[in-house]
């Protein structure tokens, strides 16, 4: 008898990332001497993570891939440290190796979820590069995804937003997401079937925060008006925006040299001419060349500083996020960070 179709189901989604990693992360050498790849799982002893830990340690020896764990400690909550702990022991529970914990001080640029968010990620590169790990897996399931592409309809963020979490993503495509094409409920069950015990973080709960809001207010009253295949639609919607957003990327970035003057700044002229869509990706890249970090700079931002281009009449400088100040002069736009 094979196992439940839910555990099934997560097992078949980790293994078909674990292809691609040994397909893309040819062996390298190693501390240890072991040139079998290493693929991380970040865990928060959360019903999604956990479940993708347990398939992680299922199917990474069948393939020959080494496996550990980390947890991030955000240290926001009461007994944070022992959780974390307590994570450490069951991922070793698994048979991981290397498995720990990380601290981190949240920061509070962009907001709580924001600044947490970007605290756990630097955290996650730090011990990703420390053990050189082809791969960080991340548990963000099909419910998460509609989630992020809701926040970013709501705020007006534009294609990107929308196109919401990539399958894979940073630096080399280190952080990848199996679960995206499950939703929440298989891991969940995954767990449950398996009597791995999970830990609820109560700010998901928390309507503090905006994430919770959509999760338990605003999704169940889509869903309610529009039938249960919401979920499922904005995820679709992020696959296709994606594509759109990735071809209008890859436009900017091909342009940007010919709008650059012989010294590098960026010319008012040759910016005006370009489609509004590729013009704005070109000031959106030039802002975090500059120190604007990518996670607190929306659409808001850089249209106000596309007025620069499109509706100059000698306004003053534009602060960005991260202390970066866009001003016109001479027919140049000058972006300097302090």
């Amino acid at each position: 008898m094979g196992p439940h179709p839910a555990v099934a189901a997560i097992r078949l989604a980790v293994r078909r990332v674990l292809h691609d990693v040994l397909t893309l992360a040819p062996p390298a050498a190693v501390p240890s001497g072991d040139r079998r790849p290493l693929v991380l799982v970040a865990c928060s002893g959360g019903a999604d993570s956990m479940a993708l830990a347990s398939a992680l340690a299922f199917e990474a020896p069948r393939l020959g891939v080494r496996a550990g764990g980390v947890t991030v400690d955000h240290g926001l909550q009461h007994g944070s440290d022992l959780r974390a702990a307590e994570v450490v022991s069951r991922l070793a529970a698994f048979g991981l190796d290397p498995v720990e914990a990380v601290t981190v001080t949240v920061g509070r640029e962009g907001g709580p979820e924001a600044a947490a968010r970007d605290a756990r990620y630097a955290a996650l590169d730090a011990v990703a590069e420390r053990h050189g790990a082809a791969a960080v897996l991340l548990g963000h399931t099909r419910d998460d995804q509609a989630e992020t592409v809701l926040l970013g309809l709501a705020r007006g963020s534009g294609i990107r937003s929308l196109s919401g979490m990539a399958v894979a993503s940073g630096a080399g495509g280190r952080y990848r997401r199996p679960f995206l094409g499950l939703d929440r409920q298989t891991a969940r069950k995954a767990c449950m079937v398996q009597s791995l015990p999970v830990w609820d973080d109560p700010h998901n709960e928390d309507p503090a925060y905006t994430r919770s809001r959509v999760r338990h207010e605003a999704l169940p009253v889509l869903e309610k008006a529009l039938g249960k295949g919401v979920v499922e639609a904005l995820a679709r919607t992020a696959r296709l925006s994606r594509d759109d957003a990735d071809a209008l990327d890859a436009w900017a970035a091909d342009v940007e040299p010919s709008v650059r003057d012989e010294t590098g700044a960026l010319e008012a002229a040759k910016l005006y001419r370009l489609p509004p869509a590729v013009r704005r990706r070109v000031l959106r890249r030039a802002a975090i060349s500059a120190g604007s970090p990518a996670g607190s700079l929306f659409a808001r931002h850089i249209e106000e500083v596309d007025r620069l281009i499109t509706g100059w009449r000698g306004q003053g400088a534009i602060n960005l996020p991260g202390r970066v100040a866009v001003r016109r002069q001479g027919g140049r736009l000058v972006l300097r960070q302090g």
